[in-house]
């Protein structure tokens, strides 16, 4: 899967997606430092791409527009470090793989993982 991993996670998070197996870019190494969520949504869906975040604009973002994609993996710990909940981000990851090339938003937790297919207000 390809990954882009947003501003306010640590670049560290690119090695540790590629040692698991992954294709991951920074967004400081595609765009500005100070881009709108919006932007790296689009940056994301263009390219085929999966944002790792830890903002819930992102979720948000998803819930007002009613979009397919891209898909998206909020971290949601104190700890946002790779070294400390890397392994878990990546079993979180492999258990909703199906999910997320389809078009998920995954929360991740200390605990738990949680899925929700996109569009997130579709009625059932």
């Amino acid at each position: 899967m390809r990954f882009v991993v947003d501003m306010n996670l640590s670049p560290q998070w690119v090695e540790c997606l590629e040692k698991f197996g992954h294709e991951a870019t920074h967004w400081s190494n595609i765009g500005r430092p100070d881009a709108r969520d919006g932007e790296i949504m689009n940056w994301a869906r263009e390219h085929d791409c999966i944002v790792l975040t830890n903002d819930l604009d992102f979720g948000a973002i998803l819930a007002l527009s009613e979009s397919t994609g891209p898909s998206v993996v909020q971290i949601r710990s104190e700890t946002t470090l790779p070294a400390r909940v890397g392994a878990l981000v990546q079993q979180a990851i492999e258990r909703a793989e199906p999910d997320l090339l389809s078009g998920a938003l995954i929360t991740v937790e200390i605990g738990r993982a949680r899925v929700r297919i996109l569009p997130l207000n579709a009625e059932s």
